[in-house]
C-alpha cells in the first residue's frame, strides 16, 4: 500500500496525463520533480496498474489505461498514435510556459459575423490576454498559411490575443515569423523548449 504522499504523487501524475493526453518520462520528471531517471522509471513502473506506454524514438510515452481513466474520471481513450510528436511538442510548450492553469487543448474559436472558425491546438490566458497555440510538426505550409489568415481575420475584429507557434526547423520558424507579421505572438523551435 503506497504512502499518502506517494498516493498523492500518483494522482497528480494521472491528472497530468488526463490534461496532456501523452507524456514522456522526461516531461513527467520536469512536471513532478521525479528526480533522477532511475527514480522516475521506478515510480512509473509501479504505476502500471493505471498507465500504459509505448516506445517512440527510444523514449517511453505514457498515457492513461482504463483503470487510470476511471480514477481521474477521464473519458478520452488514448492509444499509440502516429501524431505523438504533435502531442509531445504541445506538452513541451505547456511546460515551457509554466503550465498555465487556464490551458485547454483543441479549442474552437468562432470568428464573429463570418462562417469562419479556427481550432487552436491549445489556448490559455496570461495577463488577461488570450494566447492561441499552434503546433507545426508535419503540417503543410499551405495549411499553416490558411490558419494564419484566419487569425489575421480574427485580429481585425479583436486584436487582443497572441499567437504562439512551436515548430521543428529554423527554416519553418523564419517562414512562420514572416507569415505572422502584424500579429502579436512568438514562434518557438521545439529544440529550444525541450
Amino acid at each position: 500500500m503506497p504512502s499518502l504522499k506517494n498516493q498523492q504523487r500518483i494522482e497528480e501524475i494521472l491528472l497530468s496525463l488526463k490534461k496532456c493526453d501523452y507524456l514522456s518520462r522526461e516531461q513527467l520528471q520536469k512536471m513532478h520533480n521525479l528526480g533522477q531517471t532511475r527514480n522516475a522509471q521506478r515510480l512509473l513502473s509501479s504505476m502500471e496498474e493505471y498507465i500504459s506506454h509505448f516506445t517512440e524514438d527510444r523514449k517511453k510515452i505514457y498515457y492513461l489505461n482504463a483503470i487510470g481513466r476511471e480514477v481521474v474520471q477521464s473519458e478520452k481513450v488514448r492509444k499509440k498514435t502516429a501524431m505523438i510528436h504533435h502531442y509531445l511538442m504541445r506538452n513541451d510548450l505547456y511546460i515551457h510556459m509554466n503550465r498555465p492553469s487556464s490551458w485547454k487543448n483543441e479549442i474552437k474559436i468562432s470568428i464573429p459575423d463570418t462562417k469562419l472558425s479556427i481550432v487552436a491546438d491549445s489556448a490559455f490566458i496570461s495577463n488577461k490576454i488570450h494566447h492561441f497555440v499552434e503546433v507545426d510538426y508535419q503540417q503543410s505550409m499551405k495549411k499553416n498559411v490558411d490558419k494564419i489568415n484566419r487569425y489575421k481575420k480574427l485580429s481585425t475584429i479583436n486584436s487582443q490575443f497572441a499567437l504562439i507557434w512551436v515548430t521543428k526547423t529554423p527554416y519553418r520558424k523564419k517562414k512562420l515569423e514572416s507569415l505572422c507579421t502584424g500579429l502579436k505572438g512568438k514562434v518557438y523551435l521545439w529544440e529550444d523548449i525541450k
